[in-house]
């Protein structure tokens, strides 16, 4: 019996991540790489379309869309060398070559399947900012003795392992990490109990709890999704 489709799509993730690792893909271009590969199979079944050239190509044209441009070269010969630990590196041949072809024709389905919409609003601006506020409203040695802001950034990172990213707005998503950020450490926000206006609804005015709660269930289904693959 094969796979789920979101234990696939896990573990295609998981490649691309590493693979962006090997190339220094930057935290946004490797976040638009996984929401377009995610966008892709929201339409489409793995049954069709082979979900690790899909996210090779996704690496490569988030490359272009966020202005950090990839060899395709270099996609190619690290893309084969994550995928197949095992094997030696890639020479020029007919898998380099047919690979080199595949990407570029790739890279136009997945423009067209998208509508050429491959430009998005991430989290990580409303997330840098949210933490820049917290860390004044903390005591300096308690902000640095925990790692919040590091934990809420990792959190963030793996969320992008499934559809999370798509299913809420990125305000939503920023807050929620770094609600369970705190959670994870035991950390409440200073005199937040006595404050007229929590410190998420002062984030984020259309957030409520219920919505944080559910962010974080997603969050941690996928977590727990990683012990099984």
């Amino acid at each position: 019996m094969g796979e789920s489709e979101p234990r696939v799509h896990f573990r295609v993730i998981r490649f691309m991540h590493e693979a962006g690792l090997r190339l220094h893909v930057g935290s946004i271009p490797m976040a638009t790489a996984c929401v377009v590969y995610h966008k892709f199979f929201c339409d489409y079944s793995i049954n069709d379309y082979d979900p690790y050239l899909i996210g090779s190509t996704a690496l490569y044209l988030a490359g272009k869309v966020e202005e950090q441009h990839l060899k395709l070269r270099d996609i190619v010969n690290v893309c084969y060398k994550t995928l197949h630990r095992r094997k030696p590196a890639l020479e020029i041949g007919e898998t380099f070559n047919a690979l080199h072809e595949s990407i570029p024709s790739c890279e136009l389905l997945i423009s067209r399947c998208l509508r050429f919409k491959v430009v998005f609003v991430h989290p990580h601006k409303h997330l840098l900012h949210y933490l820049k506020s917290l860390e004044s409203w903390f005591p300096r040695d308690e902000w640095a003795g925990v790692p919040i802001a590091s934990t809420a950034w990792s959190l963030l990172k793996d969320s992008y392992h499934s559809r999370v990213c798509l299913k809420y707005p990125p305000q939503h998503l920023a807050v929620a990490v770094i609600y369970l950020a705190l959670l994870s450490y035991g950390r409440e926000v200073p005199y937040n109990k006595y404050a007229d206006t929590p410190w998420w609804k002062a984030f984020c005015d259309d957030i409520t709890l219920p919505i944080i709660h559910t962010i974080i269930k997603d969050i941690t289904t996928t977590y727990e999704m990683e012990i099984t693959v």
